[in-house]
């Protein structure tokens, strides 16, 4: 069995496959599995997976219109079945499953806007329950496809190797980070399409909280962040104003891993950083506003979710439109109001 898997959204949906992916390999030793990616972060995220036979990488917004379907059509009737990985909430997924002509598509059936987006596209479905986190969705969607029934949710997968790893221990030695030291990370970013920037957490408090660890233990506070947010990871950096922090700049998101993986708390946004820390087995906080803890949260690892729970939460559903808040009183109030405090106090019996 061919099966081509359509990973064309972010890093953090690509990482919450790869429990299903692991499943479906071993259900089906003999198949061939490649994955479809747009993203190079995605791309980092499948590479050594040894799950995958082949990662296929086109960037369908760089190409245009007609590049995109010559493209396309250069797959048409190579797999048995396509998998759009969960969440893909988009037409265009759903279009370019059906022109690649595989007998059986699978795909989730939203609970929002399935129809306008062309999911009746897909010919083997399972229905989105709120209530189910997204692996166990695509893990779902695995089981619908070849028909059986996993009795297993393996924890998420990111394969470093050697060069990784050597990279980390050089920037250890090189910022003189022990063994003997409490070391903390945070991702203060998150995704900013479709004003996701609001699920952000002020960068202020971020600042106040790295000083609470500084004083308190004597940590070492490791920024965490993509090129896009270097400026973002700057300010932080500057407003916390000691020896005890560092910007980590990694020229991959494999080697930033590596890095990451030395924390012994990982203090994050909703964002593709928090599942690379749960792919690691990392301590976690997960800082949450209008987004459904149960789709994300942090999983198979330790963690807490800081969250207010407010009556209206969660707003924020898989749909192409944009993030919007309908409180009178304070906007986005599920992520303003969450305190330092109610950071600090979640964190403190990982430290």
């Amino acid at each position: 069995m061919k099966i081509l898997i359509i990973a064309l959204s972010g890093i953090g949906d690509a990482l919450m496959f790869t429990p299903a992916l692991k499943l479906l390999k071993t259900s089906l030793p003999g198949s061939e599995i490649d994955v479809l990616v747009m993203f190079n972060g995605a791309e980092e995220i499948y590479r050594n997976n040894p799950n995958i036979n082949k990662i296929i990488r086109f960037d369908f917004i760089k190409e245009g219109f007609y590049k995109s379907l010559g493209f396309i059509f250069s797959l048409k009737k190579k797999y048995d079945a396509t998998i759009n990985v969960y969440p893909s909430n988009r037409k265009e997924y759903n279009i370019i499953g059906f022109l690649i002509g595989a007998g059986k598509r699978a795909g989730v059936k939203y609970k929002r806007r399935n129809i306008s987006n062309l999911g009746f596209l897909n010919n083997v479905t399972v229905e989105e329950n709120d209530s189910v986190h997204n692996v166990q969705t695509n893990i779902k969607l695995c089981e619908a496809l070849i028909k059986k029934c996993f009795s297993e949710e393996p924890p998420l997968e990111l394969f470093l190797n050697s060069e990784d790893k050597s990279s980390a221990t050089d920037f250890f030695i090189k910022h003189s980070i022990e063994e003997k030291h409490i070391v903390i990370g945070f991702h203060p970013g998150c995704a900013t399409l479709k004003n996701h920037i609001k699920r952000r957490w002020e960068p202020e408090k971020f600042v106040k909280l790295a000083v609470r660890y500084i004083q308190n233990y004597k940590a070492k506070i490791l920024l965490f962040g993509g090129p896009d947010e270097q400026d973002l990871k700057e300010n932080i950096f500057n407003k916390i104003n000691s020896e005890n922090v560092f910007i980590v700049n990694a020229d991959s998101i494999n080697r930033g891993a590596a890095i990451m993986k030395r924390c012994n708390l990982f203090v994050t946004n909703d964002s593709s950083q928090m599942h690379i820390a749960s792919a690691l087995s990392l301590n976690v906080i997960a800082i949450i506003g209008p987004t459904n803890p149960a789709y994300i949260h942090p999983w198979k690892t330790t963690h807490e979710i800081v969250t207010l729970n407010l009556e209206c939460s969660p707003c924020f559903f898989y749909s192409p439109r944009p993030l919007t808040c309908i409180r009178t009183d304070v906007k986005f109030k599920c992520i303003k109001e969450l305190t330092v405090d109610m950071v600090y106090n979640a964190s403190k019996k990982f430290i």
